[in-house]
Protein backbone atom coordinates (compact mmCIF):
# COMPACT_ATOMS: atom_id res chain seq x y z
CA UNK A 1 0.00 0.00 0.00
CA UNK A 2 1.16 3.51 -0.70
CA UNK A 3 -0.26 6.79 0.61
CA UNK A 4 0.20 10.32 -0.62
CA UNK A 5 -1.30 13.76 -0.29
CA UNK A 6 -4.27 14.56 -2.49
CA UNK A 7 -3.43 15.19 -6.11
CA UNK A 8 -4.06 18.67 -7.51
CA UNK A 9 -6.99 17.31 -9.54
CA UNK A 10 -8.56 15.35 -6.64
CA UNK A 11 -11.55 17.67 -6.39
CA UNK A 12 -12.19 17.18 -10.12
CA UNK A 13 -11.98 13.42 -9.71
CA UNK A 14 -14.32 13.49 -6.71
CA UNK A 15 -16.83 15.61 -8.64
CA UNK A 16 -17.01 12.90 -11.33
CA UNK A 17 -17.45 10.12 -8.76
CA UNK A 18 -20.77 8.24 -9.11
CA UNK A 19 -21.86 8.79 -5.48
CA UNK A 20 -20.41 12.29 -4.99
CA UNK A 21 -21.57 13.71 -8.31
CA UNK A 22 -23.64 16.83 -7.61
CA UNK A 23 -22.07 17.54 -4.20
CA UNK A 24 -21.25 21.28 -3.84
CA UNK A 25 -17.68 22.03 -4.83
CA UNK A 26 -16.91 23.68 -1.49
CA UNK A 27 -17.71 20.42 0.30
CA UNK A 28 -15.53 18.45 -2.14
CA UNK A 29 -12.73 20.95 -1.55
CA UNK A 30 -13.12 20.52 2.21
CA UNK A 31 -12.88 16.73 1.72
CA UNK A 32 -9.94 16.95 -0.67
CA UNK A 33 -7.95 19.16 1.70
CA UNK A 34 -8.16 16.66 4.56
CA UNK A 35 -8.01 13.27 2.85
CA UNK A 36 -5.23 11.15 1.44
CA UNK A 37 -4.88 8.97 -1.66
CA UNK A 38 -4.05 5.32 -0.96
CA UNK A 39 -3.00 2.69 -3.51
CA UNK A 40 -3.11 -1.08 -3.13
CA UNK A 41 -1.87 -3.96 -5.28
CA UNK A 42 -3.93 -7.08 -6.09
CA UNK A 43 -4.07 -9.35 -3.03
CA UNK A 44 -3.31 -6.59 -0.53
CA UNK A 45 -5.40 -6.53 2.65
CA UNK A 46 -7.23 -3.25 3.12
CA UNK A 47 -8.77 -4.55 6.35
CA UNK A 48 -8.40 -7.71 8.42
CA UNK A 49 -11.00 -9.40 10.59
CA UNK A 50 -10.82 -8.30 14.22
CA UNK A 51 -9.04 -4.99 13.59
CA UNK A 52 -9.97 -2.05 15.80
CA UNK A 53 -11.96 0.38 13.66
CA UNK A 54 -11.46 3.19 16.17
CA UNK A 55 -7.71 3.15 15.53
CA UNK A 56 -7.91 4.84 12.13
CA UNK A 57 -6.88 1.72 10.20
CA UNK A 58 -9.88 2.40 7.96
CA UNK A 59 -11.64 5.68 7.29
CA UNK A 60 -14.29 6.96 4.94
CA UNK A 61 -13.13 5.36 1.67
CA UNK A 62 -14.01 6.75 -1.75
CA UNK A 63 -13.17 4.09 -4.37
CA UNK A 64 -11.65 5.90 -7.33
CA UNK A 65 -10.57 2.82 -9.28
CA UNK A 66 -10.29 -0.94 -8.97
CA UNK A 67 -12.32 -3.59 -7.19
CA UNK A 68 -12.25 -4.94 -3.63
CA UNK A 69 -13.88 -8.02 -2.14
CA UNK A 70 -15.51 -8.20 1.30
CA UNK A 71 -15.29 -11.64 2.96
CA UNK A 72 -16.82 -13.10 6.11
CA UNK A 73 -16.49 -16.39 7.93
CA UNK A 74 -19.52 -18.65 7.93
CA UNK A 75 -20.45 -22.26 8.68
CA UNK A 76 -19.18 -23.35 5.28
CA UNK A 77 -15.96 -21.31 5.50
CA UNK A 78 -15.05 -17.85 4.25
CA UNK A 79 -17.69 -16.33 1.95
CA UNK A 80 -17.58 -13.30 -0.30
CA UNK A 81 -20.52 -11.13 0.76
CA UNK A 82 -19.98 -7.86 -1.12
CA UNK A 83 -17.93 -6.10 -3.79
CA UNK A 84 -16.70 -2.53 -3.68
CA UNK A 85 -15.62 -0.97 -6.94
CA UNK A 86 -15.07 2.32 -8.70
CA UNK A 87 -17.93 4.68 -7.85
CA UNK A 88 -18.59 3.34 -4.32
CA UNK A 89 -18.20 5.07 -0.96
CA UNK A 90 -17.47 2.70 1.90
CA UNK A 91 -15.28 2.07 4.92
CA UNK A 92 -16.07 3.66 8.28
CA UNK A 93 -18.90 6.12 7.77
CA UNK A 94 -20.21 8.94 9.99
CA UNK A 95 -22.57 7.72 12.74
CA UNK A 96 -21.37 4.12 12.32
CA UNK A 97 -21.32 2.25 15.66
CA UNK A 98 -19.05 -0.58 14.57
CA UNK A 99 -15.93 -0.86 16.70
CA UNK A 100 -14.32 -4.08 15.48
CA UNK A 101 -14.14 -5.43 11.95
CA UNK A 102 -16.12 -8.63 11.29
CA UNK A 103 -14.93 -8.81 7.70
CA UNK A 104 -11.80 -8.96 5.60
CA UNK A 105 -11.40 -6.57 2.69
CA UNK A 106 -8.93 -7.57 -0.02
CA UNK A 107 -7.94 -5.84 -3.26
CA UNK A 108 -8.96 -7.90 -6.30
CA UNK A 109 -7.19 -5.52 -8.68
CA UNK A 110 -5.00 -2.47 -8.36
CA UNK A 111 -7.04 -0.08 -6.22
CA UNK A 112 -7.07 3.65 -5.57
CA UNK A 113 -8.87 4.90 -2.47
CA UNK A 114 -9.35 8.44 -1.29
CA UNK A 115 -9.48 8.19 2.51
CA UNK A 116 -10.72 10.52 5.21
CA UNK A 117 -9.57 9.72 8.75
CA UNK A 118 -12.51 9.33 11.20
CA UNK A 119 -11.07 12.05 13.43
CA UNK A 120 -12.34 14.54 10.81
CA UNK A 121 -15.94 13.26 11.08
CA UNK A 122 -17.15 15.97 13.50
CA UNK A 123 -16.03 18.64 11.03
CA UNK A 124 -17.49 16.71 8.11
CA UNK A 125 -20.87 16.54 9.81
CA UNK A 126 -20.74 20.27 10.64
CA UNK A 127 -19.39 21.64 7.34
CA UNK A 128 -20.47 19.10 4.69
CA UNK A 129 -24.16 18.25 5.11
CA UNK A 130 -24.53 16.88 1.55
CA UNK A 131 -21.61 14.48 1.89
CA UNK A 132 -22.87 13.47 5.32
CA UNK A 133 -26.33 12.71 3.89
CA UNK A 134 -24.73 10.63 1.12
CA UNK A 135 -22.73 8.68 3.70
CA UNK A 136 -25.80 7.98 5.85
CA UNK A 137 -27.70 6.62 2.84
CA UNK A 138 -24.74 4.44 1.90
CA UNK A 139 -24.49 3.15 5.46
CA UNK A 140 -28.17 2.19 5.49
CA UNK A 141 -27.88 0.45 2.12
CA UNK A 142 -24.78 -1.40 3.26
CA UNK A 143 -26.50 -2.49 6.47
CA UNK A 144 -29.37 -3.93 4.43
CA UNK A 145 -26.96 -5.85 2.21
CA UNK A 146 -25.08 -7.27 5.18
CA UNK A 147 -28.33 -8.13 6.94
CA UNK A 148 -29.60 -9.96 3.87
CA UNK A 149 -26.28 -11.78 3.60
CA UNK A 150 -26.40 -12.71 7.29
CA UNK A 151 -29.95 -14.04 6.98
CA UNK A 152 -29.07 -15.98 3.86
CA UNK A 153 -25.98 -17.38 5.55
CA UNK A 154 -28.02 -18.54 8.52
CA UNK A 155 -30.62 -20.09 6.23
CA UNK A 156 -27.86 -21.96 4.44
CA UNK A 157 -26.41 -23.07 7.78
CA UNK A 158 -29.83 -24.34 8.84
CA UNK A 159 -30.27 -26.07 5.48
CA UNK A 160 -26.81 -27.60 5.90
CA UNK A 161 -27.83 -29.09 9.23
CA UNK A 162 -31.01 -30.44 7.66
CA UNK A 163 -29.09 -31.90 4.72
CA UNK A 164 -26.46 -33.51 6.92
CA UNK A 165 -29.14 -34.98 9.17
CA UNK A 166 -31.16 -36.22 6.21
CA UNK A 167 -28.13 -37.83 4.57
CA UNK A 168 -27.27 -39.57 7.84
CA UNK A 169 -30.84 -40.77 8.36
CA UNK A 170 -31.24 -41.93 4.75
CA UNK A 171 -28.09 -44.02 4.84
CA UNK A 172 -29.51 -46.87 6.95
CA UNK A 173 -32.76 -47.49 5.03
CA UNK A 174 -31.02 -47.05 1.68
CA UNK A 175 -28.39 -49.60 2.71
CA UNK A 176 -31.15 -51.93 3.93
CA UNK A 177 -32.91 -51.79 0.55
CA UNK A 178 -29.66 -52.46 -1.32
CA UNK A 179 -28.82 -55.34 1.03
CA UNK A 180 -32.30 -56.87 0.75
CA UNK A 181 -32.26 -56.52 -3.05
CA UNK A 182 -28.97 -58.43 -3.27
CA UNK A 183 -30.25 -61.20 -1.01
CA UNK A 184 -33.64 -61.32 -2.73
CA UNK A 185 -32.16 -62.59 -5.99
CA UNK A 186 -30.50 -65.53 -4.25
CA UNK A 187 -33.59 -66.25 -2.14
CA UNK A 188 -35.87 -66.33 -5.18
CA UNK A 189 -33.49 -68.85 -6.76
CA UNK A 190 -33.75 -70.98 -3.62
CA UNK A 191 -37.55 -70.67 -3.72
CA UNK A 192 -37.62 -71.92 -7.34
CA UNK A 193 -35.37 -74.87 -6.48
CA UNK A 194 -37.51 -75.76 -3.44
CA UNK A 195 -40.71 -75.55 -5.49
CA UNK A 196 -39.31 -77.98 -8.09
CA UNK A 197 -38.19 -80.39 -5.39
CA UNK A 198 -41.61 -80.24 -3.75
CA UNK A 199 -43.33 -80.97 -7.06
CA UNK A 200 -41.22 -84.09 -7.54
CA UNK A 201 -42.37 -85.76 -4.27
CA UNK A 202 -46.03 -85.64 -5.33
CA UNK A 203 -47.91 -84.68 -2.15
CA UNK A 204 -51.45 -85.86 -1.52
CA UNK A 205 -54.29 -83.35 -0.98
CA UNK A 206 -54.15 -84.01 2.78
CA UNK A 207 -50.41 -83.39 2.87
CA UNK A 208 -50.80 -80.21 0.84
CA UNK A 209 -53.41 -78.97 3.33
CA UNK A 210 -50.99 -79.63 6.25
CA UNK A 211 -48.24 -77.81 4.36
CA UNK A 212 -50.52 -74.84 3.67
CA UNK A 213 -51.36 -74.60 7.37
CA UNK A 214 -47.66 -74.52 8.32
CA UNK A 215 -46.90 -71.90 5.68
CA UNK A 216 -49.86 -69.79 6.81
CA UNK A 217 -48.63 -70.01 10.42
CA UNK A 218 -45.20 -68.79 9.33
CA UNK A 219 -46.64 -65.96 7.27
CA UNK A 220 -49.30 -64.87 9.79
CA UNK A 221 -46.97 -63.19 12.29
CA UNK A 222 -44.00 -60.98 11.32
CA UNK A 223 -40.52 -62.25 12.16
CA UNK A 224 -39.12 -61.29 15.55
CA UNK A 225 -36.56 -58.68 14.45
CA UNK A 226 -35.84 -57.60 18.03
CA UNK A 227 -34.24 -60.90 19.11
CA UNK A 228 -30.88 -60.59 20.79
CA UNK A 229 -28.02 -62.70 19.42
CA UNK A 230 -28.40 -65.07 22.40
CA UNK A 231 -32.16 -65.42 21.85
CA UNK A 232 -31.61 -66.14 18.17
CA UNK A 233 -28.98 -68.76 18.94
CA UNK A 234 -31.37 -70.45 21.38
CA UNK A 235 -34.13 -70.48 18.75
CA UNK A 236 -31.80 -71.98 16.15
CA UNK A 237 -30.83 -74.71 18.64
CA UNK A 238 -34.48 -75.60 19.27
CA UNK A 239 -35.24 -75.88 15.55
CA UNK A 240 -32.03 -77.82 14.89
CA UNK A 241 -32.93 -80.30 17.64
CA UNK A 242 -36.40 -80.77 16.14
CA UNK A 243 -35.01 -81.37 12.65
CA UNK A 244 -32.46 -83.89 13.93
CA UNK A 245 -35.15 -85.70 15.93
CA UNK A 246 -37.22 -86.11 12.76
CA UNK A 247 -34.32 -87.03 10.50
CA UNK A 248 -34.75 -83.86 8.44
CA UNK A 249 -32.08 -81.80 6.65
CA UNK A 250 -30.92 -78.83 8.74
CA UNK A 251 -30.24 -76.54 5.74
CA UNK A 252 -33.47 -74.62 6.50
CA UNK A 253 -32.52 -73.74 10.08
CA UNK A 254 -31.48 -70.12 9.44
CA UNK A 255 -34.54 -69.29 7.36
CA UNK A 256 -36.99 -70.98 9.75
CA UNK A 257 -35.42 -69.24 12.77
CA UNK A 258 -36.33 -65.85 11.25
CA UNK A 259 -40.02 -66.81 10.97
CA UNK A 260 -42.67 -67.12 13.65
CA UNK A 261 -42.94 -70.91 13.19
CA UNK A 262 -43.52 -72.91 16.39
CA UNK A 263 -42.48 -76.44 17.34
CA UNK A 264 -46.17 -77.31 17.62
CA UNK A 265 -46.75 -76.28 14.00
CA UNK A 266 -43.76 -78.35 12.93
CA UNK A 267 -45.10 -81.33 14.89
CA UNK A 268 -48.40 -81.13 13.03
CA UNK A 269 -46.62 -81.18 9.66
CA UNK A 270 -44.52 -84.16 10.74
CA UNK A 271 -47.72 -86.11 11.35
CA UNK A 272 -48.37 -86.01 7.59
CA UNK A 273 -44.88 -85.92 6.04
CA UNK A 274 -41.56 -87.62 6.56
CA UNK A 275 -38.24 -88.26 4.85
CA UNK A 276 -37.68 -86.58 1.47
CA UNK A 277 -41.19 -85.13 1.44
CA UNK A 278 -40.62 -83.44 4.84
CA UNK A 279 -37.27 -82.00 3.68
CA UNK A 280 -38.80 -80.64 0.47
CA UNK A 281 -41.75 -79.14 2.36
CA UNK A 282 -39.56 -77.42 4.95
CA UNK A 283 -37.21 -76.04 2.27
CA UNK A 284 -40.17 -74.65 0.34
CA UNK A 285 -41.68 -72.99 3.43
CA UNK A 286 -38.31 -71.58 4.52
CA UNK A 287 -37.55 -70.19 1.04
CA UNK A 288 -40.96 -68.56 0.75
CA UNK A 289 -40.67 -66.98 4.19
CA UNK A 290 -37.17 -65.71 3.39
CA UNK A 291 -38.44 -63.94 0.24
CA UNK A 292 -41.34 -62.46 2.22
CA UNK A 293 -39.00 -61.25 4.98
CA UNK A 294 -36.70 -59.51 2.51
CA UNK A 295 -39.66 -57.88 0.78
CA UNK A 296 -40.94 -56.62 4.15
CA UNK A 297 -37.50 -55.24 5.03
CA UNK A 298 -37.43 -53.34 1.73
CA UNK A 299 -40.95 -52.06 2.33
CA UNK A 300 -40.10 -50.82 5.83
CA UNK A 301 -36.91 -49.15 4.56
CA UNK A 302 -38.80 -47.52 1.69
CA UNK A 303 -41.46 -46.25 4.09
CA UNK A 304 -38.71 -44.78 6.28
CA UNK A 305 -37.23 -42.95 3.29
CA UNK A 306 -40.66 -41.64 2.38
CA UNK A 307 -41.15 -40.47 5.98
CA UNK A 308 -37.81 -38.66 5.93
CA UNK A 309 -38.46 -36.98 2.60
CA UNK A 310 -41.88 -35.90 3.85
CA UNK A 311 -40.32 -34.45 7.01
CA UNK A 312 -37.74 -32.59 4.93
CA UNK A 313 -40.41 -31.18 2.63
CA UNK A 314 -42.48 -29.98 5.58
CA UNK A 315 -39.45 -28.49 7.32
CA UNK A 316 -38.34 -26.49 4.28
CA UNK A 317 -41.92 -25.49 3.38
CA UNK A 318 -40.78 -25.67 -0.24
CA UNK A 319 -44.37 -25.58 -1.49
CA UNK A 320 -45.65 -22.76 0.74
CA UNK A 321 -45.46 -19.00 0.47
CA UNK A 322 -43.54 -17.29 3.32
CA UNK A 323 -46.58 -15.82 5.07
CA UNK A 324 -47.77 -16.09 8.67
CA UNK A 325 -50.47 -18.73 9.00
CA UNK A 326 -51.70 -21.40 11.45
CA UNK A 327 -48.95 -24.02 11.84
CA UNK A 328 -48.85 -27.46 13.44
CA UNK A 329 -46.29 -27.02 16.21
CA UNK A 330 -46.13 -30.72 17.12
CA UNK A 331 -45.51 -31.80 13.52
CA UNK A 332 -42.69 -29.28 13.16
CA UNK A 333 -41.01 -30.44 16.37
CA UNK A 334 -41.27 -34.11 15.44
CA UNK A 335 -40.02 -33.51 11.89
CA UNK A 336 -36.99 -31.65 13.24
CA UNK A 337 -36.23 -34.45 15.68
CA UNK A 338 -36.64 -36.99 12.87
CA UNK A 339 -33.90 -35.28 10.87
CA UNK A 340 -31.68 -34.75 13.94
CA UNK A 341 -32.32 -38.24 15.32
CA UNK A 342 -28.83 -39.47 14.43
CA UNK A 343 -27.32 -37.00 16.91
CA UNK A 344 -29.38 -38.46 19.74
CA UNK A 345 -28.50 -42.03 18.74
CA UNK A 346 -24.79 -41.29 18.29
CA UNK A 347 -24.64 -39.94 21.87
CA UNK A 348 -27.08 -42.52 23.33
CA UNK A 349 -29.31 -39.70 24.55
CA UNK A 350 -32.67 -40.04 26.20
CA UNK A 351 -35.00 -37.93 24.07
CA UNK A 352 -38.50 -37.39 25.48
CA UNK A 353 -41.32 -35.55 23.70
CA UNK A 354 -44.56 -34.67 25.48
CA UNK A 355 -47.23 -32.76 23.57
CA UNK A 356 -50.60 -31.84 25.01
CA UNK A 357 -53.51 -33.70 23.34
CA UNK A 358 -55.19 -31.65 20.60
CA UNK A 359 -52.53 -28.94 20.81
CA UNK A 360 -53.97 -25.87 19.05
CA UNK A 361 -52.24 -24.37 16.08
CA UNK A 362 -50.10 -21.26 16.43
CA UNK A 363 -49.45 -18.32 14.14
CA UNK A 364 -46.01 -18.24 12.47
CA UNK A 365 -44.22 -18.49 9.15
CA UNK A 366 -43.63 -22.22 8.86
CA UNK A 367 -40.16 -22.08 7.30
CA UNK A 368 -38.94 -19.55 9.86
CA UNK A 369 -40.38 -21.53 12.77
CA UNK A 370 -38.54 -24.67 11.65
CA UNK A 371 -35.30 -22.63 11.76
CA UNK A 372 -36.15 -21.82 15.38
CA UNK A 373 -36.62 -25.52 16.26
CA UNK A 374 -33.50 -26.50 14.33
CA UNK A 375 -31.30 -23.98 16.16
CA UNK A 376 -32.55 -24.69 19.68
CA UNK A 377 -32.73 -28.49 19.35
CA UNK A 378 -29.37 -28.72 17.60
CA UNK A 379 -27.78 -26.64 20.38
CA UNK A 380 -29.44 -28.79 23.06
CA UNK A 381 -28.19 -32.04 21.47
CA UNK A 382 -24.69 -30.56 21.22
CA UNK A 383 -24.75 -29.39 24.84
CA UNK A 384 -25.37 -32.72 26.58
CA UNK A 385 -22.82 -35.43 27.24
CA UNK A 386 -23.09 -39.05 26.09
CA UNK A 387 -26.06 -40.66 27.84
CA UNK A 388 -27.61 -37.28 28.67
CA UNK A 389 -31.23 -36.18 28.52
CA UNK A 390 -33.18 -33.78 26.31
CA UNK A 391 -36.91 -33.22 26.77
CA UNK A 392 -39.40 -31.31 24.64
CA UNK A 393 -42.83 -30.26 25.89
CA UNK A 394 -45.57 -28.26 24.16
CA UNK A 395 -48.81 -27.13 25.73
CA UNK A 396 -51.34 -24.29 25.54
CA UNK A 397 -51.04 -21.55 28.16
CA UNK A 398 -53.67 -18.82 27.96
CA UNK A 399 -53.70 -17.45 24.42
CA UNK A 400 -50.36 -18.99 23.50
CA UNK A 401 -48.60 -22.27 22.80
CA UNK A 402 -45.49 -22.65 24.94
CA UNK A 403 -42.70 -25.01 23.91
CA UNK A 404 -39.98 -25.90 26.42
CA UNK A 405 -36.72 -27.55 25.35
CA UNK A 406 -34.70 -28.73 28.35
CA UNK A 407 -31.30 -30.40 28.47
CA UNK A 408 -29.10 -31.58 31.34
CA UNK A 409 -25.82 -30.40 29.86
CA UNK A 410 -23.21 -28.19 31.54
CA UNK A 411 -25.34 -25.08 31.13
CA UNK A 412 -24.53 -21.66 29.72
CA UNK A 413 -21.85 -19.90 31.80
CA UNK A 414 -23.33 -16.99 33.72
CA UNK A 415 -20.81 -14.53 32.32
CA UNK A 416 -22.01 -15.07 28.73
CA UNK A 417 -25.74 -15.50 29.32
CA UNK A 418 -26.47 -11.83 28.66
CA UNK A 419 -24.73 -12.12 25.27
CA UNK A 420 -26.44 -15.29 24.08
CA UNK A 421 -28.78 -13.39 21.72
CA UNK A 422 -26.12 -10.95 20.49
CA UNK A 423 -25.49 -11.09 16.73
CA UNK A 424 -22.33 -13.01 15.80
CA UNK A 425 -21.75 -14.26 19.34
CA UNK A 426 -20.96 -17.97 19.40
CA UNK A 427 -19.08 -20.36 21.67
CA UNK A 428 -18.55 -22.86 18.86
CA UNK A 429 -15.28 -23.32 17.04
CA UNK A 430 -14.62 -21.21 13.91
CA UNK A 431 -16.61 -22.55 10.97
CA UNK A 432 -19.01 -24.43 13.25
CA UNK A 433 -21.46 -21.62 13.92
CA UNK A 434 -22.32 -18.15 12.66
CA UNK A 435 -23.43 -16.73 16.00
CA UNK A 436 -26.65 -15.64 14.29
CA UNK A 437 -28.90 -18.62 14.97
CA UNK A 438 -30.51 -17.53 18.23
CA UNK A 439 -30.57 -13.86 17.26
CA UNK A 440 -32.41 -14.59 14.01
CA UNK A 441 -34.65 -17.17 15.71
CA UNK A 442 -35.77 -14.58 18.26
CA UNK A 443 -36.36 -12.01 15.51
CA UNK A 444 -38.53 -14.52 13.63
CA UNK A 445 -40.66 -15.08 16.72
CA UNK A 446 -41.00 -11.44 17.75
CA UNK A 447 -42.05 -10.42 14.24
CA UNK A 448 -45.29 -12.36 14.72
CA UNK A 449 -45.99 -11.73 18.39
CA UNK A 450 -43.95 -14.61 19.82
CA UNK A 451 -40.99 -14.61 22.18
CA UNK A 452 -38.03 -16.65 23.37
CA UNK A 453 -36.25 -16.70 26.71
CA UNK A 454 -34.12 -19.11 28.68
CA UNK A 455 -32.86 -20.12 32.11
CA UNK A 456 -29.62 -21.97 32.60
CA UNK A 457 -27.55 -23.46 35.38
CA UNK A 458 -25.19 -26.44 35.48
CA UNK A 459 -27.23 -29.54 34.76
CA UNK A 460 -30.33 -27.77 33.43
CA UNK A 461 -30.90 -25.37 30.56
CA UNK A 462 -34.43 -24.51 29.47
CA UNK A 463 -35.39 -22.53 26.38
CA UNK A 464 -38.99 -21.35 26.24
CA UNK A 465 -40.67 -20.41 22.97
CA UNK A 466 -44.06 -18.69 23.19
CA UNK A 467 -46.25 -18.53 20.09
CA UNK A 468 -49.61 -16.73 19.71
CA UNK A 469 -52.58 -19.00 19.11
CA UNK A 470 -54.25 -19.00 15.72
CA UNK A 471 -57.68 -17.39 15.85
CA UNK A 472 -59.31 -20.53 14.48
CA UNK A 473 -57.99 -24.02 15.08
CA UNK A 474 -59.19 -27.45 14.14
Amino acid sequence: MSMENPLPDIVERLSRHRILEGVPVEELSWLGARGALRRFEPGDFILRKGEDLTSGVLGLEVVLSGRLGVHRDGVGGRTRVMDWSEGDVTGVLPFSRMKVSRSEVIADTAVELFSLDPRHFPGLIRDCPTITEVCVHEMLDRARVFKTSDLQGEKMASLGKLSAGLAHELNNPASAIARSARRLGASMGEADRAARALARVGLTPGQLDALDRLRAACMRAPPNVSMSPLERADREDVITDWLEAHGADDSAVDALAETAVTVEALDELAQHLEGEALDAALDWVAAGCAVRTLAQESERAGARISQLVGAMKRLTHMDRAPVAEPVDVEQGLRDTLTVLGHKARDKSLSLKVEVAPDLPRAIAIGGELEQVWMNILDNALDAVDVGGNVSVTAQPEGRAVVVRIIDDGHGIPEEIQRRIFDPFFTTKAPGKGTGLGLDIARQHLERHGGSMDFESRPGRTEFRVTLPLAEKTR
